[in-house]
């Protein structure tokens, strides 16, 4: 199927590339207004959830009462809040605010509570309410209002946070770092490819097939802006995605091509040299791009919309990633034929013979896989161990939110934050909310609050609102506590305060943005069984039909588990210990946000998929030829493995590029990606599977009689030739 798909490309290749120019065109123009149409909130809450009920209930019926903006005035040395001319100041300075922007701003003054003052009194704080029914238009209305937040005049110097200030804070933060991150990506890439490849015009396929990718998931996502809402930290895995699968599938097909072109330079039929090329790596591309795709559409499970638009954005970018790579980059092979190896930095009489040399089994990668198959037991034994210990610190993973902790040292918001933090009554602004339905019985309220005052771990309990008009009958009650709002000890409060009996005939919902992670942690704690029955069964249908063994699909799911947990355990060293964080220029919380190790769970599977499709496709058609398992193996790795590292790399430029983020959560992406992909491509491809195979030998191919039957129908295979090496014996 694909060597016929690969001739009817090369017969065609102008038509093809005059279509997907059309179709780029038209991507460049309306694609890229997918950013005025992405959703700017965060999407990490759980929709339908308790706090989200209780926030929606209190919002109904008492009026919203989040602090959008907190702006922190500070007066000049020597300056308290009980001077008349800070008062003034502050005053003028929200008089100033348009009202159709500013519904409301409360202050010391106004509100006449002590919490307003920091410990010296020389700071203070207002709160505002934007105008706006949702996330967008109160977007809408702080950029309307930002640039004025911070005037004040007689001294005073005034910073903003608050719910809002923050969101629109880390969203800026994580745009520039994107257009930083590729302007310092781009150019490595290139000069690596141009090494790896050794050529200009070879090194440039793996680029334009990025470009249609990302281009034409804009467009995919732009699409799906008028279906539903899309977070806008989609756009962060469309470019590091995109970039990397073709960087990925280029290396695959063009490594390929060249190879078969390089066989007989002189008298080579370019028709047949691409039909071969999609006969291999194209469909090694089109399991990959299934299996990553499958993988990600696992994020759709999940009710918050950053998981359920990372998946959006994700699967658009493989899907269109997929598709370039198997129509747009055979047809640039088939115009260019021989002249791929054009503008080459090496003599054309090397480059040939180190092609050639991919397919012996004496080379570096062939002679390290044949040392590990001498003393399988060792390198499994010590790989396997090496693995453990660094997923061992996943296990006191503390699970928390993201705040203004997430933004650099020094940034407004956090400055906010951690002033409020140590020089105010903690989580004034931030408290957990009770909201009681059902009764205007005051005194069983009142009993109700005690009750809630008296809990372990409470500071202080305080009515907020109260709304008994038209029959209503809103109360909402405000906890105040010393707790981190991301500790453990934050959530266990949570519980208790719903553990609570409500006023009789009433019903009690718990909100604030602590309750947000309990009902976070509860609604992905149930999706990710989910998550695994549908990646893990996709993975071993789609490695099956492939290969036709239930045991390699069996063995790689579980080395990707093994993978990532130690990945995992190195994030918590890191990014919740605070290990390095020195050198990586962060902060430690002390927590790790749930939404980015399922993020990073999903991508990473599809990719580690990705180098194992690619490694077993050239170990099955040897295996096929000699029918050793032993040869097999060594010839594979041999010709894949400096290809795979090679991506690797490749693709560890492109995110880890992330890794320079000022925000922590796209920073550890991109620290705990590149480390999965390090150990991936070497620990895992170069010692644990070689060895693996080694022990299983025939046993790697094996599948019960209906499902050999079944795949020798159904299964994904190069050609429609019986393997002549099921009946040999293992050498």
């Amino acid at each position: 199927m694909f060597d016929q798909w690969g001739r009817w490309v090369h017969r065609r290749r102008r038509a093809v590339l005059a279509v997907a120019g059309a179709l780029l065109v038209v991507a460049a123009v309306w694609g890229t207004g997918v950013f005025g149409a992405l959703s700017s909130g965060g999407g990490f809450n759980t929709p339908d959830s308790e706090s989200a009920r209780a926030a929606a209930t209190a919002e109904r019926d008492l009026g919203r009462d989040q602090a959008d903006v907190v702006i922190l005035y500070r007066g000049r040395p020597g300056m308290t809040v009980d001077d008349p001319a800070y008062r003034a100041s502050v005053e003028r300075a929200l008089a100033a605010l348009p009202r159709a922007e500013v519904t409301a701003a409360v202050t010391y003054w106004t509100a006449r509570s002590p919490q307003f003052v920091s410990k010296d009194r020389t700071a203070t704080y207002a709160v505002l309410r934007l105008a706006g029914s949702d996330d967008g238009a109160r977007d809408d209305s702080y950029d309307a209002v930002k640039d004025r937040l911070t005037e004040v005049d007689g001294g005073l110097t005034a910073k903003v946070g608050g719910l809002v200030g923050t969101g629109t804070a880390i969203n800026s933060r994580v745009a520039s770092d994107i257009g930083r991150a590729e302007g310092m990506a781009m150019p490595i890439l290139l000069v690596l490819l141009v090494l790896i490849f050794g050529g200009l015009v070879a090194a440039s396929l793996p680029l334009a097939v990025g470009g249609v990718a990302i281009l034409g998931s804009f467009t995919a996502l732009h699409l799906l802006t008028y279906v539903t809402d899309v977070s806008i930290f989609a756009v962060n895995i469309t470019t590091f995605l995109g970039l990397g699968l073709a960087i990925d599938y280029g290396l695959f097909m063009v490594s390929r091509f060249r190879e078969e072109i390089a066989r007989d330079p002189d008298r080579v039929s370019i028709e047949d040299a691409l039909a071969t090329t999609m006969a291999t790596a194209g469909r090694t591309v089109a399991v990959s791009g299934v299996t990553v795709a499958v993988s990600l559409s696992g994020l759709l499970l999940f009710d918050q919309n950053f998981l359920r638009s990372m998946g959006y954005g994700g699967i658009a970018t493989v899907f269109v990633c997929m598709v370039g790579a198997l129509t747009v980059l055979p047809a640039l092979l088939a115009v260019l034929g021989t002249r791929v190896n054009a503008l080459s930095i090496r003599r054309r009489r090397k480059a040939a013979a180190a092609h050639g040399a991919e397919g012996r089994a004496n080379g570096w990668w062939g002679r390290l896989a044949h040392s590990v198959m001498r003393r399988p037991v060792v390198y499994v034994a010590a790989t396997v161990v090496l693995l453990g210990v660094l997923g061992a610190p996943a296990l006191r993973i503390n699970w928390g939110g993201v705040d203004a902790k997430a933004l650099p040292e020094g940034a407004d918001a956090r400055v906010v934050a951690e002033t409020m933090e140590t020089q105010f009554p903690r989580n004034v602004t931030d408290p957990i909310e009770a909201v009681v339905t059902g009764t205007s019985d005051r005194a069983a309220i009142q009993a109700y609050g005690d009750r809630l005052d008296a809990l372990d771990g409470v500071t202080g309990a305080a009515v907020t609102g109260t709304n008994t008009a038209n029959g209503g009958t809103t109360t909402r009650i405000a906890l105040r506590y010393d707790a981190d709002p991301n500790s453990s000890e934050a959530r266990a409060l949570v519980d208790r305060v719903r553990d609570v009996p409500a006023p009789p005939g009433a019903k009690v919902e718990v909100g604030g943005s602590t309750a947000e992670i309990v009902d976070q942690l509860s609604s992905i704690g149930a999706t990710l069984p989910w998550l695994a029955l549908l990646v893990g069964g996709a993975t071993f249908v789609l490695l099956f039909l492939a290969f036709g063994s239930v045991i390699l699909p069996l063995k790689a799911i579980v080395m990707n588990v093994l993978t990532l947990g130690a990945t995992f355990g190195a994030l918590v060293l890191v990014f919740q210990e605070g290990h390095l964080s020195g050198p990586l220029d962060f902060t430690a919380t002390g927590s790790v946000s749930p939404a980015m190790p399922i993020l990073m769970l999903a991508i990473l599977f599809g990719i580690s998929m990705d180098y194992e499709v690619f490694l077993l496709s050239r170990v099955r058609e040897q295996y096929d030829l000699t029918g050793s398992t032993t040869a097999a193996v060594g010839a594979g790795v041999q010709r894949t493995g400096g290809i795979i590292t090679s991506a690797a790399l490749l693709f560890i430029v492109v995110i880890g590029a992330f890794a320079t983020s000022g925000v922590t959560f796209i920073k550890m992406v991109g620290v705990g990606m590149a480390l999965a992909i390090v150990l991936d491509a070497t620990v895992v491809r170069a010692l644990l599977v070689p060895a693996t195979m080694r022990l299983l030998g025939r046993a790697n191919w094996w599948a019960p009689g209906p499902l050999g039957r079944l795949y020798a129908r159904y299964g994904i295979r190069e050609d429609d030739h019986p393997s002549p090496a099921a009946l040999e014996p293992v050498s």
